[in-house]
């Protein structure tokens, strides 16, 4: 069955489980494409920021998949498919309250591609997508299975090929990419631009459990998967794009990226260009949060402080907020996505760069994804995140440009960024996993 929901956006009853196998992802058709329902006990569900305790007795429970070209606002439509199956998440000022056990509602996941958050903030989205199969927006509902999960009844996992890897870009028309946005920042049109590639690889057998992987990488605060008929995203973000927790909203850029040596660490807290590029995100944030935050609640708790991911160091800041009395979650979409740590400086004239510059869309990256509940919205910004569709899987890397960027030097950062993902989809384990 499937219901027919306002904007032609059509609402999936239990789309997908992963212990369904590959033929799902080899065969699926989209969001509009019904699947089979849940059969058996509940799958382990992984999706980030869901409850320990819980994940491995969820079952689905409803779904919403919704793509730009169906028009209307993704932000109101989450928050209203939610609040029809038993999650209000009208007034996020109050405490939160504790999920219910037994048979009920627990929580839900919720996806927002970065192409979705553009078009909440007013900003063009033309630039193709690599993988349309993906939807811009996914709400999961999921409530409490009686039975645990039953891994022992899960299929053998299929032999495992990943290929060669195809750029988007080349190594050049990045660095001439980087070139424009410091000949727009000399103009003064943006401070700073986030630029971003992306590269995909065919594959056979099953993608979940490479996905899957990802989410052991150190440092993935929001490590996880979530998956569609036709589709499965992989997680190991450490970037928290918004939390809010009894009232208070938190934000956690990141922004300055080197090598975890000794000799990294220090040169990336010595650097004068990597702390402005922080700092001025920072503000960028700052400004986001106010936005919905009751007056002169806005405060940085952390500045620049230099934690691991992986083999980086990233410089990591703070900032929390009261959050306004009856701010929804719609509200709260449409004030902090996209985040301004994959935007840039000011937000819209940084996307409408971005839209310009990158030659394909950002698909499952540079978006949210996370747990929402009563009271409590936990959403990780999608950087260090891989997709696959029934052909091939995706990947996306970039960094923050401002005037003293060095062409080379960004190319080589990006490089850095995806290396891990890359690694730990092929099943090759990186350098601090063989310590």
């Amino acid at each position: 069955m499937r219901k027919v929901e306002p904007y032609g956006v059509e609402t999936l009853p239990q789309v997908y489980s992963p212990d369904r196998g590959p033929a799902a992802l080899a065969t699926g058709s989209g969001p509009a494409a019904v699947a089979a329902a849940h059969s058996g006990p509940a799958a382990s569900i992984a999706v980030p920021g869901a409850p320990a305790a819980c994940r491995g007795a969820l079952t689905e429970r409803a779904r919403l998949q919704w793509h730009l070209r169906d028009g209307g606002d993704p932000a109101a439509l989450a928050e209203e498919f939610l609040a029809a199956h038993g999650l209000a998440l009208h007034d996020l000022s109050r405490p939160a309250t504790a999920h219910r056990d037994g048979t009920g509602v627990c929580g839900a996941a919720l996806y927002l591609s970065a192409a979705a958050g553009a078009y909440l903030a007013g900003a063009p989205t033309t630039a193709p997508e690599p993988a349309p199969t993906l939807p811009d927006l996914t709400v999961v509902v999921y409530g409490h299975h009686p039975a645990p999960a039953d891994p022992a009844g899960r299929p053998a996992a299929a032999a495992w090929w990943l290929g060669e890897w195809a750029e988007s870009w080349t190594r050049r028309q990045h660095a001439d990419a980087v070139t424009s946005v410091r000949a727009a920042i000399g103009r003064g049109d943006v401070y700073q631009t986030n630029l971003v590639g992306h590269a995909a690889a065919a594959y056979a057998g099953d993608p979940l459990p490479a996905l899957r992987r990802l989410g052991a990488l150190p440092g993935a605060r929001y490590g996880g998967v979530l998956t569609g008929d036709g589709w499965a995203i992989g997680c190991a973000s450490p970037e928290t794009l918004i939390e809010v927790t009894d009232g208070q909203l938190i934000t956690r850029p990141i922004k300055g990226t080197r090598a975890a040596t000794a000799a990294g660490r220090a040169e990336l807290l010595a650097s004068a260009k990597e702390r402005a590029e922080h700092v001025m995100i920072v503000d960028l944030e700052r400004n986001d949060l106010a936005r919905i935050a009751r007056t002169g609640t806005v405060s940085v708790d952390e500045l620049f402080t230099v934690r691991r991911w992986c083999d980086l160091w990233q410089a990591e800041s703070t900032v929390r907020a009261a959050a306004a009395d009856g701010l929804g979650l719609a509200d709260l979409l449409r004030a902090t996505c996209p985040g301004g740590s994959v935007t840039g400086a000011p937000k819209r004239a940084a996307l409408t760069q971005i839209n310009a510059l990158e030659p394909v869309g950002r698909g499952a990256s540079m978006g949210a994804l996370g747990w929402v509940a009563p009271g409590r919205v936990d959403l990780g910004l999608t950087i260090r995140t891989a997709a696959a569709d029934g052909h091939r899987l995706h990947t996306w890397a970039g960094g923050g440009i401002t005037w003293d960027s060095d062409p080379a030097a960004e190319v080589a950062e990006a490089a850095a960024k995806t290396a891990p993902i890359r690694a730990t989809l092929a099943g090759r384990r990186t350098r601090r996993d063989r310590r």
